[in-house]
């Protein structure tokens, strides 16, 4: 089985779709975006044993590749269009390739998000994915946009993945099914609270790196601070039981949580609480403040010291 054999019969045979033109040519023909909408573009590269466990399941690692592109999407308040896939592969495994694009292709039909073109190689075992959706521009979840007075908002529970891939690495790997690793291996974009928060929330970004780090970006961008109640952050069931300064750390900074982190105003608080479902849950967790730095309190309104939270740094 050579390349072209390899995309034929695992990445395409559907027509294309929302694509004026798909998979087969120099360049794939998207459809226009709807009227007044801007076109929403975003990019991850996964690499084996930087990204991922290199052993995990094919089937999974599919579904993970598109979900943390589509979780950009979210974040963005866009709609999804289509997508591109450049592989690379060690080698051609007929049973991984079947696995990979199974995943893949289900999380794509869930969202409607069609598979329009890419690349395969011969190298490392690495999945780039660049995604395309819509979105309303005037309407756009910037980073860049939120305000001192709003409210902080989460859309689920945090720590569960970075529990799944701290017991792997401590060499106690968590059994297939354990919530944790469903968090770690097939996380779940939150496309449609992204897409209700237009007009509600004003600013917006998913938590790939963990909370501390990623809220840092946002308040960078937004010129604010941030003030976030830790008895008040919605921690993972899978870690009750551990010491309370490393479930705070696994909550906090741990990543691969891939739920949203978003600012509102205080008036849109009932909107916002009513859209829980599909898997989402949003909590108030703090404020924007126009003081700088992030600051974590307790019950009680004590400082509590986050001198050992650190977000994932790829260099690092």
């Amino acid at each position: 089985m050579g390349e072209f054999e390899l995309i034929r019969r695992f990445f395409s045979g559907a027509p294309a779709r929302r694509a004026r033109l798909g998979i087969g040519d120099d360049c794939a023909l998207l459809a226009d975006v709807p009227a007044g909408e801007c076109l929403a573009v975003s990019t991850d590269l996964l690499v084996a044993g930087r990204h991922f466990f290199p052993d995990v399941d094919p089937e999974s690692l599919g579904w993970k590749s598109l979900a943390v592109n589509l979780s950009d999407l979210a974040a963005m308040g866009a709609t999804p269009i289509g997508f591109t896939l450049a592989l690379a592969l060690p080698a051609l495994d007929e049973r991984w390739l079947a696995g990979f694009s199974a995943g893949l292709l289900a999380l794509a039909a869930r969202h409607d998000c069609e598979l329009v073109g890419g690349d395969t190689t011969r190298g490392p075992l690495t999945v780039g994915i660049t995604v395309f959706g819509h979105v309303p521009p005037a309407q756009a979840l910037r980073r860049d946009r939120g305000l001192p007075g709003d409210d902080l908002w989460v859309s689920g529970p945090l720590g569960a993945a970075a529990f799944a891939v701290a017991e792997r690495l401590d060499g106690r790997p968590l059994p297939d099914g354990h919530p944790a690793r469903v968090r770690l291996e097939r996380p779940g974009p939150r496309l449609r609270l992204g897409r209700a928060l237009l007009g509600r929330a004003h600013a917006a970004i998913d938590l790939s790196d963990g909370l501390w780090g990623d809220l840092a970006h946002l308040c960078a961008r937004s010129g604010t601070g941030a003030r976030v109640d830790w008895t008040a952050v919605p921690v993972s069931p899978s870690l009750a039981g551990l010491p309370p300064a490393r479930r705070r750390a696994l909550a906090l900074a741990g990543g691969d949580d891939y739920e949203l982190l978003f600012s509102a105003p205080p008036e849109a608080r009932a909107a916002i609480a009513a859209l829980a479902g599909d898997g989402a849950a949003p909590t108030r967790i703090g404020s924007l403040v126009d003081a700088p730095g992030i600051r974590l309190i307790d019950g009680d309104g004590a400082t509590i010291d986050t001198d050992e939270l650190r977000a994932f740094d790829h260099f690092r």
